[in-house]
């Protein structure tokens, strides 16, 4: 074995794409690594955080960190609750010198799954096979904090029988924003239907993302429009074979 990963399956994965973190353990445990997933964890905070709610996300940060407090890595399938981590847990415990340690200590060892295939599992090729032409979206937190673009697509091109297709807006947002399309719905909708426009252009049979919140909002205005085209996270993607 390789090492030890714990999984944050995160709250959308847990409650509505669970496939998603069996994948995610699939793949890791293909590569050598020992998955554990700890039943004490919850929810890493972010919607309070967004909503202003920072008493009520400090509440749940704490608990994220009493959970992970020793494991050696903690492996993410998504780039907003990574983000959240890594970038805004420090805001959350600025004034609070002994939760921000904490904070500091795991940071380094919190990763969104693809980085951490790439670098730290050292591995670009899972031996998966896919038989589909896909394309890719760039989801926003994990492109513009995490800094991740080319991750996704190295790990796609190694997978037998898939062809990429790249869409023109890959890096535009799909309108979801977390409670963004609840308060706005009209503007979200808006923002789909453009990322649809683009999806449909490539003839693709399906949308790869890193985010399971994405690919919902991008399903649903699919779903409208072109329901024979899939959305698949890219953890499942690389768990086929």
């Amino acid at each position: 074995m390789a090492g030890r990963v714990s999984l944050f399956v995160t709250c959308i994965v847990d409650q509505l794409f669970p496939r998603v973190g069996l994948a995610m353990a699939d793949v890791l445990e293909r590569v050598g690594w020992e998955v554990e997933f700890r039943r004490d964890q919850t929810c890493c905070g972010q919607p309070a955080f967004n909503s202003g709610y920072w008493d009520e996300a400090r509440q749940v940060a704490r608990h994220f960190l009493q959970v992970f407090a020793d494991a050696d890595y903690i492996v993410v399938p998504s780039g907003s609750c990574t983000s959240m981590i890594t970038h805004h847990f420090e805001e959350l415990f600025a004034s609070d010198p002994a939760a921000l340690e904490e904070v500091r200590s795991l940071r380094s060892r919190v990763w969104e799954f693809s980085q951490f295939l790439l670098e730290v599992a050292g591995v670009e090729d899972v031996g998966a096979r896919f038989e589909r032409v896909v394309t890719y979206h760039d989801s926003c937190h994990a492109l513009r904090e995490l800094k991740i673009k080319e991750g996704p697509r190295r790990l796609l091109r190694r997978v037998r029988g898939l062809e990429l297709r790249e869409m023109e807006i890959a890096e535009e947002c799909c309108g979801f924003g977390g409670t963004f399309s609840v308060k706005f719905a009209d503007v979200s909708g808006a923002m789909a239907e453009t990322k649809i426009d683009s999806i449909l252009r490539t003839g693709a049979e399906g949308v790869v993302s890193i985010d399971s919140s994405c690919l919902m909002q991008i399903r649903g205005a699919l779903e409208r429009r072109a329901p024979g085209v899939e959305t698949w996270h890219l953890a499942e993607v690389l768990a086929s074979q």
